[in-house]
């Protein structure tokens, strides 16, 4: 009988060392001090600086991308998609107005291919840099027979810290508020199911298709990453009080914005801003009911935040000048917690 190796079984473990060789420089770029062990151990060390803190309080968060991974796959391109991972992440850390402090992920593949995971480890890397978090370890794990040559999935796991007396839950939110939208890049990474059904099987498009309106590939389009809200909201929180945080994922701002509005008040929208054309493509493409993209997708606004009217014009004067776009997108008034929506 022939000897049988890990390798011949599926498993190649020379192709992952291969990985954290790749890897290691792009993930020491986003290294900080408090890291005192990080990739090539079994765990990682991050020391817990709570200078300035009276009362710390970790915050963690889970995701995924979704079936955004199909789009990377399909066309090849796995560069971007990491950064969405830290973005998924990281923005919703940050609803409660935590600090990110590090990042780990985890790839699962059929058959390991090292410079794939290296790509999608650097996506990670520069997501980590524009969140000003550590990539402190991760996991990369071969499964044939449970993943097919070429499939894939990553998931991130994130730590951040907050005052216990600073954090940020919708408690104060009132009648009279307002609320600011922070433009979103495009479709971000969710509702990519209902996306690639309405624009690739009910519009017969192609993800290398030039589409005039974007001045680029579907592709390019689907694939543009999840901006990252971190900077500037923290940079805002040091001068203004937030009241409330959303991060607009699957759900949109109609199942989002709920989660920090307290009893008694409704947030009533009105849509002032230019919704993107990615939008307008699904939904003409898959005949996808109005209410249908609202509950999916974010329409245009990534984050948004609940401020004081006097605090409004300050809070767009620092989202500017970091080169975000973002503007009041409605009001808080007494109702049942809910949004209403008006186009």
């Amino acid at each position: 009988m022939e000897e049988l190796t890990y390798k011949a079984a599926g498993v190649d473990i020379d192709a992952g060392m291969d990985v954290v060789r790749r890897i290691k420089s792009e993930v020491e770029k986003t290294l900080n001090p408090n890291v005192l062990a990080g990739i090539g151990g079994f765990s990682a060390l991050y020391r817990l600086d709570v200078t300035g803190y009276k009362e710390p309080v970790l915050v963690s968060s889970t995701d995924g991308v979704g079936t955004k991974l199909k789009i990377a796959q399909a066309l090849g391109k796995y560069d971007t998609i990491g950064i969405d991972l830290v973005a998924m992440v990281v923005n919703d850390l940050l609803t409660v107005g935590a600090k990110p402090l590090f990042f780990l992920d985890y790839v699962a593949v059929g058959k390991l291919n090292p410079e794939q995971v290296a790509d999608l480890v650097k996506g990670m890397a520069e997501g980590c840099l524009e969140a000003d978090c550590a990539l402190v370890g991760g996991e990369t794990a071969e499964m044939p027979g449970v993943y097919h040559p070429g499939d894939f999935d990553i998931a991130g796991f994130g730590v951040g810290v907050v005052d216990k007396s600073k954090i940020i839950d919708g408690s104060s939110v009132k009648a009279g508020d307002f609320i600011l939208g922070i433009a979103s890049s495009g479709i971000h990474s969710n509702g990519l199911s209902l996306a690639r059904k309405a624009l690739l099987e009910y519009g017969k498009y192609h993800l290398t298709d030039y589409v005039e309106e974007f001045g680029k590939t579907l592709g390019e389009e689907l694939l543009t990453p999840t901006r990252i809200y971190v900077k500037p909201v923290l940079n805002l929180m040091q001068r203004v009080e937030i009241k409330g945080m959303a991060h607009i994922t699957g759900g949109g701002i109609l199942d989002n914005l709920p989660r920090v509005l307290p009893e008694k008040v409704e947030a009533r929208i009105t849509v002032n801003w230019e919704i993107p054309k990615i939008f307008k493509l699904i939904e003409k493409a898959g005949n996808v009911p109005r209410r249908e993209m609202w509950r999916t997708f974010n329409m245009g606004i990534g984050f948004i935040l609940i401020v004081e009217e006097a605090k409004v014009q300050e809070a767009i004067k620092t989202f500017e000048s970091f080169n975000y776009k973002a503007w009041v997108i409605g009001e808080i008034t007494a109702g049942e917690r809910r949004v209403i929506i008006n186009e």
